[in-house]
């Protein structure tokens, strides 16, 4: 009860901190805490004070002063192990609010409420925890066995046999854990990744697009029907919505042929179509595609869509957006990329972009014809914009209130391509000409639309994710575009959606997990003020992740930020344990105890209860999110399970391959190679899934974008003309006004006199609009100056791009020549040397070589010279 209560008392005050903070409580904020971690640091004292009564030798009832004593004496000898042990499970959170993005705003809550509530086990812990333990703990020290000692006894009799078999075969049991970890980061490769699961919604949301052109009345029809199909096959649909065009006000514009349809199922238990949403709506679309042919659909839910939209712009998953100037070579491309795409296993609902196909009438004029009939081209468009589009023929007057009469033909006489050509035009002579005698009449496919992003023309690809991970569908489709499309020069694609927001965020993560190991391993040094027991408790590391990838692996579930999270609040509950046992140990060691294996026998005994306590409350108190199937327990069920998972292979791991290792540990001294040499190869090892994060190649664009942002001199010309615009604002400034005072006999002998005078001078004033004009002209000036620094700097980046590209590729060049040369110099010494060949061809193969040689120093010094000029160019 005393450890339960750290509880309620821990929520309270994470609850004043998040209200003082400002944090809202939600599922993400609220779900995330395990109580388990937050009574941590009270199991450890609680047990130590309960082992350090139960090893009394008096076994007479305490009085309170003797319980007091107890109690500080048993805390004050665990507390430095416990205290770092919660400080390093609340430190190991702090990286987590460095994320930004939707990945920020979605944990960093989470991190924020859960450091509230273990800061508050905290306090609890050194205060409140031992007050109550020796308030309330039984003074009367009861001998006989009760539940908890059986079990921890039949524990122990399972541990003991494991222990001393691991004592025995000490290089199987780390060859085993070496090889475990091995095959889990295989086993991590291959699991595939995506940005956030996709949350269950319970609703769908259907794309529904008509041809390209089609009417309203069109959409509606379509819509209509779908709707109709979807309510009379599937028994799970509640209710059809459908939303075409935009509302009144029109934050969310739609062209007339696409449609939102909105499908409201019935609980899930309802379902007798299909048993998971997936299912569901392959058997919707199959239904929908064989009943109305011609309309493209593509299921999602309302939520997950509108966010797609909002962070990339287009409804689907994963978006490939292909750049060029040229409609007919993007659709071209786009066209391949779609069927590249329907080939992809998991890539539903392709959708390519149709930025072409709007029918138009193109009237192209006969100038010979139209001056023949006594006409002008204007008087030819005035007659077809009249018929067509109306003309204003005067004015109706309703009150005070006025409107424009517009006159054009009738609309059964504006149809189709016939009446075009049957306009009459009214000639010179008063004749009426078809217009079909003045023009080519036709029709032509025009653009549909015309999307650009940061000012250049592209079209896009989408597709939504089902069955399989959004990573691997990409990096396959990323290959089979590399291995059949060429770009033109110009022409280039990009991936977004969900596997942009991935990379972005795996990129984070690439600083942030590194960062908690950092800090996870300077703290575990400042707790033993020893290196070799620092890392050696930091092996648990790798340990736990082994369980927490083989969790993910069972469970069928890849790799997402929310397991990335996981991840980092695992590295710091699995140290918990090491701390508890190399403590016991040190402490055994400091009492005379010389035995290397009774130390190891006697501290795993001692701490088996704690160790074993500390794993199974922190995974019991994720398991309720780990089983979670609720709304928005899709978030939550892989962080749970990387921690559950991970814990239970670092407990297992760290009770039979941690004194194994500390064994060798004590007996190999001090470390053979330099502490800092230690860390490094630590960092390496452990920075394996950051490794994944590699630099992407500087393309030009981006070498231009950071020369505009950082260069000095095109920052000096803004500031130049920022100085203009301010000197521009002092043309209408009048000159100063004088005042002058004048004190004495300057007009009497006899007495004094005083003289005021205030002299203001007014320039004509023409001379203030000439001075504005100038400094406009000044402020011009400097924004053509700025204009022109701009463009002379986008010149020299580009130039020297190229000039790097050149060199970079002739250096392989000339590192290929120089291997092939050097080969034929070892054959023609070989040859000299057996006599075969002359001195004339040994020479002349050591001369090439040398050339060759010389050309690479001349090759890297230009090198350096334009990595210079491009460093500098960059700032």
């Amino acid at each position: 009860l005393i450890v339960a209560s750290v509880i309620p008392l821990a929520m309270l005050f994470a609850v004043c901190l998040m209200n003082l903070f400002g944090v809202s409580g939600n599922l993400m904020s609220l779900g995330a805490i395990d109580f388990g971690l937050i009574v941590d640091g009270a199991v450890i004292i609680v047990e130590a004070s309960l082992h350090h009564l139960g090893l009394r030798k008096n076994k007479n009832r305490l009085t309170q002063q003797e319980m007091d004593l107890e109690i500080y004496e048993s805390a004050s000898k665990i507390r430095n192990s416990a205290a770092f042990g919660e400080i390093i499970i609340l430190i190991v959170y702090l990286p987590i609010l460095a994320l930004v993005g939707i990945e920020g705003k979605m944990f960093r809550p989470m991190a924020q409420t859960v450091a509230f509530a273990i800061l508050g086990a905290f306090i609890l812990s050194l205060t409140y925890v031992p007050m109550m333990s020796a308030l309330f703990l039984n003074k009367q020290i009861n001998t006989k066995p009760n539940i908890s000692d059986r079990i921890m006894s039949w524990f122990q009799r399972i541990y003991t046999p494991m222990l001393n078999f691991a004592l025995r075969a000490r290089i199987l049991i780390v060859s085993l854990a070496i090889g475990m970890f091995i095959i889990c980061l295989i086993i991590f490769q291959q699991l595939g990744s995506e940005f956030i699961p996709t949350l269950e919604e319970g609703d769908f949301a259907v794309e529904t697009r008509v041809l390209t052109g089609s009417s309203l009345s069109q959409t509606i029809e379509a819509s209509t029907r779908a709707a109709k199909v979807l309510k009379a096959n599937f028994p799970e649909v509640k209710e059809v919505i459908g939303k075409i065009g935009s509302s009144e006000i029109p934050t969310d514009p739609m062209p007339v042929e696409a449609c939102d349809l909105m499908i409201i199922l019935k609980d899930k238990s309802e379902w007798t179509s299909a048993g998971t949403r997936e299912e569901l709506a392959e058997k919707m679309q199959a239904k929908l595609e064989q009943y109305i042919p011609g309309v493209t659909f593509g299921f999602q839910q309302p939520i997950q869509m509108r966010f797609n939209e909002l962070m990339t712009g287009a409804r689907q998953d994963v978006v490939i957006k292909v750049y060029g100037e040229d409609f007919g070579k993007l659709a071209g491309y786009a066209a391949k990329i779609g069927a590249i795409a329907k080939q992809i296993k998991g890539a539903e609902d392709i959708y390519v972009e149709q930025v072409s196909g709007l029918p138009q009438v193109i009237v192209k004029f006969h100038r010979d014809k139209i001056a023949q009939f006594g006409l002008n081209i204007e008087d030819v468009n005035t007659a077809l914009r009249s018929g067509f589009a109306g003309e204003v023929a005067g004015l109706v007057f309703e009150g005070e209130k006025r409107f424009e009469m517009v006159v054009r033909l009738k609309k059964e006489n504006r149809q189709s391509l016939e009446d075009v050509k049957n306009l009459f035009v009214t000639g010179g002579n008063g004749a009426q000409v078809p217009l079909e005698q003045l023009a080519d009449i036709s029709y032509r496919e025009g653009p549909n639309q015309i999307q650009r992003d940061d000012a250049k023309r592209r079209i896009t690809v989408g597709f939504n994710t089902r069955g399989r991970d959004v990573e691997s569908i990409v990096n396959e489709i990323q290959q089979k575009i590399n291995e059949e499309l060429k770009f033109d020069p110009g022409y280039y694609p990009t991936y977004g959606g969900t596997f942009e927001n991935l990379r972005a965020a795996n990129e984070r993560l690439a600083i942030a997990v590194p960062l908690a190991l950092l800090l996870i391993l300077l703290l575990l040094y400042l707790t033993f003020n020893s290196l070799k027991h620092a890392l050696l408790i930091f092996t648990a590391i790798p340990l736990s992740a082994l369980g927490g990838v083989l969790a993910l692996w069972i469970r069928g579930m890849p790799f997402s930020i929310s397991a990335g999270i996981g991840f980092i609040a695992l590295f710091g509950v699995a140290v918990l344990n090491g701390i508890v046992l190399i403590s016991e140990f040190n402490r055994l060691k400091k009492e005379g105890m010389t035995d290397i294996l009774e130390i190891i026998r006697t501290g795993t005994s001692v701490r088996l209860r704690p160790v074993i306590m500390t794993a199974l409350v922190a995974s019991l108190g994720f398991l309720p999110m780990a089983l979670s199937a609720g709304s928005g327990a899709e978030v939550q069920r892989p962080l749970a399970t990387v921690v559950i998972g991970g814990l239970l292979s670092a407990t297992l791991l760290t009770l039979l391959v941690l004194p194994v290792l500390y064994i060798w540990v004590e007996k190999l001294g001090k470390p053979k190679m330099p502490q800092s040499v230690v860390v490094l190869l630590m960092l390496c090892l452990f920075g394996v899934p950051a490794a994944k994060a590699q630099t992407n190649r500087l393309s030009v664009e981006e070498a231009i974008g950071l020369a505009l942002k950082n260069n000095p001199s095109l920052g000096g010309a803004q500031l130049g003309v920022d100085l203009q615009q301010q000197l521009k604002r002092t043309a209408f400034d009048m000159p100063k006004t004088d005042v002058s005072v004048l004190y004495g006999q300057y007009n009497s002998v006899v007495k004094n006199d005083n003289n005021f005078s205030i002299t203001q001078s007014i320039p004509f004033p023409t001379l203030f609009a000439a001075n504005s004009a100038l400094g406009t002209e000044h402020v011009k000036a400097s924004k053509l100056m700025v204009a022109a620094t701009k463009n002379d700097l986008i010149f020299q980046v580009k130039s020297v791009y190229i000039n790097l590209q050149y060199f970079h590729s002739k250096t392989k060049l000339l590192v290929a020549q120089d291997s092939i040369y050097q080969g034929f110099l070892k054959s023609a010494a070989l040859r000299y040397k057996t006599g075969e060949g002359t001195l004339l061809e040994k020479v002349a193969a050591e001369t090439q070589l040398q050339d060759i040689q010389n050309l690479r120093k001349q090759n890297l010094s230009d090198l350096l010279i334009y990595s210079s000029q491009f460093a500098t160019l960059l700032s």
